[in-house]
């Protein structure tokens, strides 16, 4: 259990550093390439045995991680696109809700146990991830023409969740997460370099010390995220189905509990209810495991 919430507290604290972006107006796209870079550091760092660089590719993992990393930066800019021609409220939900994707791959292709304790609480969890996503009273609307993009929000977020539960019981060591994480962090470095290189050609990139900042802040939590989240899958606490659906309602409750007390958002009566299902959800889906 101990994995599965300091994967909940790092998530949680990336959605913090994303709201403090805003804050101190840090360039998203610039402190994310240096958050991917801090990363590629963490997972070096804290790789406990000998890895020599050019034994990488050998490694059945390795053609995973290159789209991996190609994935992480595409959704991210998917996101950016996302809203800005639909909202927030629109990408929040399309990430959120995309949790559906790798619970179905576990129900199915581990035969994951269903029992009616697991199946009311993610039904519960998917209504709370969507109701504490909703800030305003009308609900989300996207027009026609802008509908492929939360789709494909929906579907990168997804494939990344699942290709990682699945990396993590078919092909990655107990010693290698750090290594593997690393990889996959710095295609993403590696990619998002380009864009900086090709905004430098067009004249539009400024290097400020507060996106070297920002990006070294968000990175660390962002590593262990996905280190603790792998844990969690090996802690044999619960399945991986009832860890993706706690582990996405809890980041939603934590994150909007604190920007109350951060930041002093306001929520509507939805809101709050979703956060009510949230809890529910979670004992629920923890009753599993005594569920005859």
């Amino acid at each position: 259990m101990i994995f599965l919430a300091l994967s909940i507290l790092s998530s949680t604290a990336i959605f913090l550093i994303f709201k403090l972006f805003s804050k101190f107006k840090v360039n998203t796209l610039h402190a994310i390439v240096m958050n991917y870079v801090t990363a590629t550091i963490c997972g070096i760092v804290f790789q406990k045995t000998t890895i020599h660089i050019v034994d990488i590719p050998q490694y059945s993992w390795f053609p995973y991680a290159l789209v991996l990393g190609g994935l992480f930066i595409l959704v991210f800019n998917l996101m950016g696109l996302t809203t800005q021609r639909s909202g927030l409220s629109v990408v929040s939900v399309a990430t959120k809700m995309s949790v559906v994707l790798p619970i179905i791959f576990g129900l199915v292709y581990y035969s994951e146990s269903l029992g009616y304790f697991k199946i009311i609480g993610i039904v519960l969890a998917l209504a709370a991830l969507y109701l504490t996503s909703i800030k305003t009273k009308d609900g989300i609307k996207v027009k026609t023409s802008n509908i492929i993009f939360p789709i494909l929000v929906f579907l990168g977020s997804g494939i990344i969740d699942t290709t990682v539960k699945y990396l993590e019981g078919e092909f990655i060591a107990k010693n290698d997460i750090p290594i593997f994480s690393a990889v996959i962090y710095a295609v993403s470095a590696i990619i998002g370099f380009g864009l900086l290189a090709f905004q430098a050609l067009k004249g539009t990139f400024k290097f400020q010390l507060k996106n070297v900042i920002g990006g070294i802040a968000l990175g660390i939590p962002n590593y262990f995220s996905i280190y603790f989240l792998v844990q969690a899958f090996r802690s044999g606490i619960l399945d991986s189905s009832g860890i993706f659906a706690i582990n996405n309602v809890a980041i939603v409750m934590a994150s909007t509990i604190l920007g109350i007390m951060l930041f002093k958002e306001k929520l509507l009566p939805k809101n709050w209810f979703g956060i009510g299902l949230a809890v529910l959800s979670i004992i629920l889906i923890a009753l599993e495991r005594f569920e005859m």
